[in-house]
């Protein structure tokens, strides 16, 4: 079928975004509305003894100033972290509930104390900075590494520990080691990122003194999501807030979770009586934003004398910032921590995973969130076992991975992988990036000054398809189709992913379809993250247009006057249509809706459209081999990444243009944390000392490479669609191929990120001594 499933459809959502219509929140705006600036802190860990916020209250243009006095008259409740995690002890994590204006004390450099509002943004900003506040400095805990013997940053976790977690077998892992023929350990730096989306966070909020209901338009993963946890610390009930989304320019995650600015946009233009628009600064971003990753790992690999693992150990600590965000426990915890080990046979597992707080900014979910921190250390343990035995390590990856008559496969944890060929994929990988020729390639390097390094890295991910996700097929007057869906795209693509499902599914033209998305007076959903867009609305969307066949059966039935006899659904020369059995009667789709519009019939007041819901019950497996080439310049210590090769089983694929466009989006996102980026805070003060781009440096277009891309089709066997998502898996395989890569050019079993210059000049100059 034209523009069906499987084909290369441009996105069609590109028309707008390239003629400059697309709507960001910035382009919104309304009749009267102002401005909001937020004093932040410019220590990481203080008292504060007064505020004092006549001068800023009298100040040209200001309409309002609100500090943690205003939360409190709102009723607002703290920030909650939504995770229910437990610590091996079986005692819940420690808590740091966080109003959303400071009240007494700051955990973290950027912090909002108090929130102007004014006619225009300057005013707004010069206000802001005539706030006086008097503050009491602590000594702080800036870093990961400062916590546990740092200050106590709160009352209820001594030595800054939130949590203490434990999963697998710890007797039958340590009895495995001891029978071991060879154990392989290596110490892994998960480097601090920031998510850097182009669009900055904000919101703009309304009310309704009428109604008392309230409006909220803000750059998000989630409208539904985002409804309940603000109503939830509004005390309001979901019908008094209506959130709505538009364009998004870029998420990675990080826009996954409700900020403080949200809710006190919508507080505060209660207060003012007048529209409350905030958008974030770049500088704000660096400092207020949720982070990613920070954190470390020891990895412990035994194997017998064959080269085949008998167990994997891991010891790890976790940043979680100065308070926690919405999910940050599950991202070093169980996210990722259910597939350690990958797709290798790992019979005997243990991990210990710590999580501390410090005066640094909250951590949570950032691409991939989990999956390749995991991915990283097994990569980097197998790298290590074939240094330190001698194995060639793609011959160790061979001998370790599952096979395919082993499928379904229970991991360690119980994680079934349902369907995959992972030795092919390694196969075919090796054989499109010409490893068979890289002595030729080295060599054409050596002569040239350089050394060049080969990374290999095989990855999995696990989609975090659950819940409950619903959808909707409407028709318009004249049979075009509306798709309401609750995930939300920040760049994916879903507009044009969505309609080639249900033109395939109901035989209609694909230019007839129209995606909603973003609106609470729609449907409500759980969001995008985790890949589980594809899963979740997908099969929402499919359940929905099954229900628009099963309707249009009876209603054609009706309109054909079939009588006793049978109506059929066919798809012929790409159009649906209705045929009476053993008849020529039949009424294509578009025409039977377009008919129930203007004729009464009974039992069809609302025509073929179609309410769909799909429960989640199994998470799909994306994996792939990653194969990478770089070039380090032993002077200087600089890498230049010259080749990359991608082979991904992502079962389905819906649209391969789609698809190659995120393991692009994501391999130069893990390229730029194995590289580039590295976000750092003074450990003593916790003062950000990477709060620019000036400082932060993210990958341009000469840091990537071409990326050589393709896919085995192997179905998902847990989803009708048979699809098992891509959204995050470049990032997955980039970092442990990269590493990998840099770490065989510089002759060393292993090198932490980000493989600066610097970094990479020390450790040559160390080993040549």
């Amino acid at each position: 079928m034209k523009f069906g499933i499987g084909q290369s459809v441009r996105r069609t959502e590109d028309i707008r975004f390239v003629t400059g219509q697309g709507q960001y929140t910035e382009d919104l705006h309304f009749p009267r509305e102002t401005h909001a600036c937020f004093l932040r802190s410019p220590h990481a860990h203080a008292k504060i003894l007064s505020i004092d916020t006549s001068a800023a209250e009298s100040a040209p243009g200001v309409v309002g100033v609100l500090t943690y006095k205003d939360i409190e008259t709102a009723g607002a409740k703290p920030m909650p972290c939504h995770l229910p995690l437990l610590s091996r002890d079986g005692s819940p994590i420690r808590q740091s509930p966080k109003p959303l204006l400071a009240k007494d004390r700051v955990t973290f450099t950027g912090e909002a104390i108090a929130m102007v509002v004014a006619e225009t943004y300057a005013q707004a900003m010069d206000a802001a900075e005539l706030v006086e506040v008097e503050y009491e400095p602590l000594d702080a805990a800036g870093t990961l590494q400062a916590a546990p013997d740092g200050p106590q940053i709160w009352e209820s976790a001594p030595g800054n520990l939130c949590f203490d977690w434990a999963v697998g077998d710890e007797a039958r892992t340590k009895e495995a080691f001891e029978k071991a023929a060879h154990v392989a350990s290596v110490d892994v730096v998960q480097n601090r990122v920031v998510p850097t989306s182009m669009e900055t966070r904000n919101g703009i909020g309304l009310y309704d003194a009428a109604t008392d209901s309230y409006t909220l338009y803000s750059g998000n993963q989630g409208s539904g999501e985002l409804r309940g946890r603000v109503a939830g610390l509004l005390n309001i009930s979901h019908d008094k807030l209506h959130v709505i989304t538009r364009d998004v320019g870029g998420g990675f995650g990080m826009k996954g979770f409700m900020y403080p600015e949200q809710p006190l946009v919508l507080i505060a233009a209660k207060k003012v009586g007048r529209p409350v628009r905030w958008i974030g600064t770049r500088t704000e971003a660096f400092l207020s934003d949720d982070h990613g990753r920070d954190m470390t790992y020891k990895g412990e690999l035994a194997l017998d004398g064959d080269g085949h693992i008998l167990a994997l150990r891991i010891t790890g600590t976790a940043n979680m910032g100065g308070y926690l965000s919405q999910a940050a426990p599950l991202i070093a915890t169980l996210a990722g921590g259910r597939i350690f080990g990958g797709v290798y046979r790992v019979p005997a597992l243990f991990a210990e995973v710590k999580g501390y707080f410090s005066n640094s900014a909250p951590v949570d979910a950032y691409r991939g969130a989990g999956r390749p921190e995991a991915a990283h250390l097994m990569e980097r343990l197998m790298d290590v076992a074939a240094f330190e035995t001698g194995i060639d390590r793609i011959d160790l990856r061979r001998r370790n991975l599952i096979r395919p008559d082993e499928l379904p496969y229970a991991n360690w944890f119980g994680i079934k992988f349902d369907s995959g060929d992972y030795p092919r994929v390694l196969d075919k990988a090796l054989d499109r990036a010409r490893v068979g020729e890289f002595a030729k390639r080295k060599q054409e390097s050596k002569a040239r000054g350089k050394l060049r390094g080969l990374g290999v890295a095989y990855y999995v991910e696990i989609t975090f398809s659950i819940g409950n996700e619903p959808a909707r097929v409407k028709f318009t007057d004249n049979g075009a189709i509306e798709l309401y869906v609750g995930t939300q795209s920040t760049g994916q693509g879903h507009e044009t992913a969505f309609a080639q499902l249900v033109a395939e599914r109901l035989g209609v033209p694909f230019e007839s379809i129209t995606v909603k998305q973003g609106d609470t007076d729609w449907v409500n959903g759980g969001g995008t993250g985790g890949s589980r867009s594809l899963n979740m609305s997908g099969g929402a969307l499919e359940v929905a247009s099954d229900e628009v066949i099963r309707k249009g059966k009876v209603a054609a039935g009706q309109v054909l006057q079939a009588g006793d006899k049978a109506v059929d659904f066919e798809i012929a020369d790409g159009a649906g249509r209705f045929r009476v059995t053993d008849t020529e009667r039949a009424i294509g789709l578009g025409e039977l809706a377009v008919t129930l519009k203007r004729e009464t019939i009974p039992g069809f007041e609302h025509g073929l459209d179609s309410d769909g819901s799909y429960l989640g019950q199994a998470s799909t497996f994306p994996n792939g081999c990653h194969i990478c080439e770089v070039e380090v310049d032993p002077e200087t210590g600089k890498v230049d990444v010259v080749s990359y090769t991608v082979v991904d089983d992502f079962g389905r694929v819906i649209n391969p243009m789609l698809v190659a466009g995120q393991v692009h989006g994501g391999v130069a996102q893990g390229i730029g944390q194995a590289v580039l980026e590295n976000c750092v805070y003074d450990p003593e003060t916790g003062q950000l000392l990477t709060a620019s781009f000036s400082d932060y440096a993210i990958p341009r277009a000469d840091d990537i490479p071409d990326i050589d891309f393709s896919y085995e089709e192997i179905l998902c066997k847990t989803h009708a669609l048979g699809a098992k998502g891509c959204g995050e898996a470049g990032t997955v395989g980039a970092l442990p191929s990269v590493a990998s890569a840099v770490a065989d050019a510089i002759g060393v079993p292993h090198i932490d990120m980000p493989t600066t210059p610097e970094r990479v000049w020390r450790v040559l100059r160390a080993k040549a001594a």
